[in-house]
C-alpha cells in the first residue's frame, strides 16, 4: 500500500507540472522553482509534513520535498544555533541530495558524449 500511495502522490505532482507546461507560458525552470518554493511554503504552514508522512517517497523525492527539507533544516538549525542556523541549516539538511546530484551529473557527463542540437 505504501508503494501505491507514493506512486499516486508523486504522479499527481508530475501531472500538475505537465499541465503547467502544456497550459501556461511558464518555462520549465520557473515551474521547478515554483515547486521548491511551494514545498517551503507548505512546510511552513504545516501541510507538507503530514503529506510526507502519509505518502513517503512520493512526497519527499520531488522538488517540493527538496523545498520542504530546506525549510525544515533551517527551522531546526535556527532553534539550535540561532541566526547562524538560517544560513547553514538548509545546506546541511540537503547535503546528501546535493552531493548525489553533483556526483551523478559528473558521472553521466563522463560516460556519454554530447551531441549537437539538430
Amino acid at each position: 500500500m505504501d508503494y501505491l500511495k507514493a506512486f499516486l502522490v508523486g504522479g499527481l505532482f508530475c501531472v500538475a507540472g505537465q499541465v503547467l507546461i502544456d497550459k501556461t507560458k511558464l518555462t520549465p525552470a520557473r515551474i521547478l522553482v515554483a515547486y521548491v518554493v511551494s514545498g517551503v511554503v507548505l512546510g511552513a504552514v504545516g501541510v507538507y509534513k503530514p503529506l510526507a508522512e502519509w505518502a513517503g517517497a512520493g512526497a519527499t523525492v520531488p522538488l517540493t520535498g527538496f523545498g520542504y527539507s530546506l525549510a525544515k533544516g533551517v527551522k531546526e538549525a535556527v532553534a539550535e544555533k540561532g541566526l547562524l542556523g538560517a544560513l547553514t541549516g538548509g545546506i546541511t539538511s540537503t547535503a546528501g541530495g546535493i552531493a548525489a546530484a553533483i556526483f551523478l551529473g559528473v558521472a553521466v557527463a563522463m560516460l556519454f558524449k554530447p551531441k549537437p542540437k539538430s
